[in-house]
């Protein structure tokens, strides 16, 4: 006789703890190994925008919850961690940081209806015709025309050299600046690819020097650029350097020393400058940390997650889809809204460079 209302019991049981669950929302990057800084200032963005969505009541009456996911920026280890956020059930990923480790993951995510949020700017993250991805950067083929554009305008009669690391984000950049510095008549002298995670890049500074290199535009990361102008300098070659989006960390200025001065890069419009961002800089500046890169970005996706859900009233992946597909919505970063394809319909790039420890705007 009490069995019916025992069940009873627990399925109410049940609804009122499932009423009360977290939403499990995730990053994923690198969070160890050589680029593990960048990954440090995904979490250290997506921790802080957790908390303040948190603060104001999370999501449709719950709380967000973050899974952390270390791919090391390798595209088997981005896979693992891919089908591990699918078993853990999350409902949103910001995630990955390396191209090479994004368009993989991706795959993942869509068919387990997942969407995402990425700052990976290899075209082929969103050319491959997949729903659930949403790009919050611009792409390596606007960025390469804008550092390409750059150096071909302001370095006219310099010797200036491609060189790539290999990876899908690196190869891609260094394609798409070569390719803008030709159409403008200014050739490369000397189109090389280095091995990243090497120490030793005494070959091809030799090469730069023996060709005459002044310039050289690099399409891979921040930690390579740092050895390379260290032993350029110890070779007694002074070259300007022209790299990408993940330029943007302080790492560089300490791994290269005064040699970063010599560092262009193209990044989006800085976040920090943005006056409706100024009380969350604030606020990350307050805990000592400083928000370069991509910890604006981070904040942002988080905020892209709870506004869909908020607007769509609900977290499931058809609804958040179509919701961040058709909406807009108001970030740290700026204004974001998406294409057909998923990128971000106003991505834009500027021209900065490091000096003195820190990085703004070139001077026009």
């Amino acid at each position: 006789m009490n069995k019916p209302i025992l069940a009873g019991i627990g399925l109410l049981a049940l609804a009122c703890a499932n009423a009360h669950a977290d939403h499990l929302v995730a990053i994923a990057g690198p969070m160890t190994g050589q680029y593990a800084s960048a990954g440090d200032q995904i979490r250290k963005g997506a921790e802080q925008a957790i908390a303040d969505i948190n603060a104001k009541g999370g999501v449709l009456g719950q709380k967000l919850k973050l899974e952390v996911g270390d791919d090391a920026c390798d595209p088997k280890q981005a896979v693992s961690v891919a089908n591990t956020m699918v078993n853990k059930k999350i409902v949103f990923m910001h995630g990955h940081w390396c191209s090479s480790s994004t368009i993989p993951a991706s795959d993942v995510y869509n068919e387990a209806q997942i969407p995402m949020a990425t700052v990976s700017t290899n075209p082929q993250v969103t050319e491959r015709g997949l729903k659930n991805v949403f790009r919050i950067m611009g792409r390596d083929d606007q960025q390469g025309l804008v550092a390409g554009g750059y150096l071909a305008d302001h370095f006219k009669n310099k010797k200036i050299a491609v060189v790539d690391d290999k990876s899908a984000y690196g190869k891609g950049l260094a394609d798409e600046i070569a390719k803008a510095m030709t159409a403008k008549g200014a050739k490369p002298a000397l189109r090389e690819s280095i091995t990243a995670g090497e120490k030793d890049y005494s070959g091809l500074v030799s090469k730069l020097k023996s060709a005459g290199v002044e310039v050289m535009a690099f399409g891979g990361y921040h930690t390579e650029v740092a050895l390379i102008l260290r032993q350029a300098q110890q070779a007694g070659l002074k070259m300007t350097v022209m790299g990408g989006d993940t330029m943007t960390n302080s790492e560089l200025v300490t791994a290269a020393g005064p040699a970063a001065d010599n560092v262009l890069f193209t990044f989006a419009p800085d976040p920090r400058k943005n006056a409706a961002a100024a009380g969350v800089v604030k606020k990350f500046r307050d805990a000592k940390i400083e928000p370069e890169g991509y910890v604006m970005y981070a904040y942002a996706a988080m905020q892209l997650f709870a506004q869909a859900a908020d607007k769509a009233k609900s977290t499931s992946y058809k609804d958040l889809e179509k919701t961040m597909r058709e909406g807009s919505f108001d970030t740290v970063i700026g204004k974001l809204s998406f294409d057909a394809k998923g990128d971000n319909k106003l991505p834009g790039f500027m021209v900065y460079q490091w000096k003195g420890g820190q990085y703004d705007y070139v001077k026009k």
